[in-house]
């Protein structure tokens, strides 16, 4: 019989696993293994919420594995040299896995590949398992990416996706491969308290809920910040305890203008993987650079320190850096917000915000927080690198009764709606009663200064 080593990496889960489902046909045996490799934390992306989420997300995948006769192995250490000693002790011949984009993951695939054909074994990497189209799979005719989103959407749309496949029935695991004890969340220092569950079963029932009862207004609410009105599925699609195919047919069959309009987001995923997996400098450098001087030096520092603590004196951007810092995620507008704020209004670089987002976030992503960040600083694929975000003027529009702002910022909790983004106009004696910062900068002179950096003034 048959033995393969299926490794899950950014893929947790057991529903439309193409790497899985290669690893069982013809009814062979199969080790599910998932290696905790140091690498990850000497790269600085062992961030406590994303290992709390994980813990969630390895338990229950080895929940769902023993209900159908299997388990999860779990190994600790350099992933090419557990992933070979899997495989040696399961005497198996192949080995599966999901392909992704960033530079590290495609080091990892080249030297796995070249330990295993030395073993006299062969790999296989599957697309389509972290993404709904696969990177590079449309490309247009003068370049081997697309930098502009909207003609990529068009050929994304035109893409025709697999067909999700179903969980495996059975699944079975030789008993001579050992394994770590899986971890447990309470053993992570530092989570973020509002942090949410994971694993596949929650991912799953989130997504029901979501198609059931949310989904049809989104085109309408996405921006709307104390509505909550987005589908706080990111976490599950970065863990990959949902399937990006599954989620874009399941929301097609849904139909209506909400669902397209949720299906462009995980386009948008993929549109930035797509450009993280040809460019994958571009996780650290500027994807089109205007030689930015970005603000250094003890004045820079300590208004990037104020951005993390919620305290500019801007009350839309501190409710979205306070949410995040309390429950490892932030609404999609808020992100915008705030990465706006610190790379044009502050000045400060694009890579000090994708870092503190990256040391919080659930679903801390490569690609989509380099890459979005990049966007709303002006050095990525943005065709209106120097727009600038107004704070007042969009708590205004997506916050119009402040009620996001005082949910995440108790100081104006009793400030009225025509105040409460602009505080600084309350009476001297009300505004000081508050306890609330005074703006960090003027968004005229922040504008200014900016501008001039750029040669626009």
């Amino acid at each position: 019989m048959q033995t393969s080593v299926v490794v899950f990496t950014c893929d947790l889960r057991l529903s439309d696993h193409p790497p899985l489902r290669a690893a069982l046909h013809g009814g062979g045996r199969v080790v599910p293994l998932f290696v905790r490799d140091p690498a990850v934390d000497a790269a600085g992306f062992a961030a406590p919420n994303r290992l709390a989420f994980l813990s969630d997300c390895l338990r229950d995948l080895d929940a769902r594995l023993r209900e159908r006769g299997g388990r999860l192995v779990l190994r600790e250490g350099d992933t090419v040299t557990e992933v070979c000693r899997v495989a040696a002790e399961a005497d198996a011949d192949e080995v599966h896995m999901a392909g992704d984009v960033s530079a590290f993951a495609h080091t990892r695939e080249r030297r796995l590949r070249r330990a295993l054909e030395a073993d006299g074994r062969r790999l296989y990497v599957h697309d389509t398992v972290c993404t709904a189209v696969a990177p590079g799979a449309v490309t247009p005719a003068s370049s081997d990416h697309f930098a502009v989103f909207t003609p990529y959407y068009r050929h994304w749309s035109a893409q025709g996706l697999r067909d999700a496949l179903d969980p495996p029935g059975a699944v079975a695991v030789p008993e001579k491969v050992g394994s770590a004890p899986l971890p447990k969340r309470d053993d992570v220092n530092g989570v973020s308290p509002g942090l949410c569950a994971g694993g596949e079963t929650e991912g799953r029932r989130r997504l029901t809920a979501w198609l059931r009862s949310g989904v049809a207004a989104y085109e309408e609410r996405h921006d709307d910040l104390a509505g909550d009105a987005t589908s706080r599925l990111s976490p599950h699609l970065h863990f990959g305890t949902l399937s990006p195919v599954e989620v874009v047919h399941r929301a097609r069959r849904a139909g209506g203008a909400g669902a397209e309009a949720f299906v462009r987001q995980v386009a948008w995923r993929d549109f930035n993987r797509q450009v993280l997996a040809a460019r994958p400098d571009a996780a650290a450098h500027d994807y089109r650079t205007h030689r930015d001087r970005w603000r250094g030096g003890r004045d820079a520092e300590a208004d990037a320190q104020a951005w993390r603590e919620g305290r500019t004196g801007y009350p839309i951007v501190d409710a979205a850096m306070r949410q995040l810092r309390h429950e490892g995620w932030m609404h999609n507008r808020g992100r915008l917000l705030a990465a706006s704020f610190l790379a044009k209004t502050l000045y400060v670089d694009w890579r000090v915000g994708a870092r503190h987002f990256l040391d919080l976030l659930v679903d801390g992503d490569m690609a989509n927080n380099q890459l979005n960040w990049q966007w709303m600083a002006g050095t990525g694929t943005d065709t209106r690198p120097n727009r600038v975000l107004n704070p007042v003027t969009q708590g205004k529009r997506y916050d119009p009764d402040g009620a996001y702002v005082r949910r995440w910022v108790p100081e104006l909790a009793e400030v009225k709606a025509a105040y409460v983004h602009e505080p600084w106009r309350l009476p001297a004696q009300e505004r000081a009663s508050t306890g609330y910062p005074e703006p960090v900068v003027s968004l005229a002179e922040g504008l200014d200064r900016f501008k001039r950096a750029r040669g626009r003034a």
